[in-house]
């Protein structure tokens, strides 16, 4: 699957100085960063409504 993002200069330079310190595609060094996000968020969403 092909995604398209857009991203403002600073954090487009952030990653690439990640990735290439990392020595890792770009493209990894962001699919790696929103899967840990995503992980974050539900962690974050499960726990608020255990505790309702």
């Amino acid at each position: 699957m092909k995604i398209t993002l857009s991203l403002e200069p600073s954090v487009a330079l952030f990653y690439t100085r990640i990735a290439l310190s990392a020595g890792k595609p770009l493209e990894q060094v962001l699919s790696d960063a929103l899967f840990k996000l995503a992980g974050e968020l539900s962690l974050e969403a499960l726990q608020e409504g255990s505790s309702k």
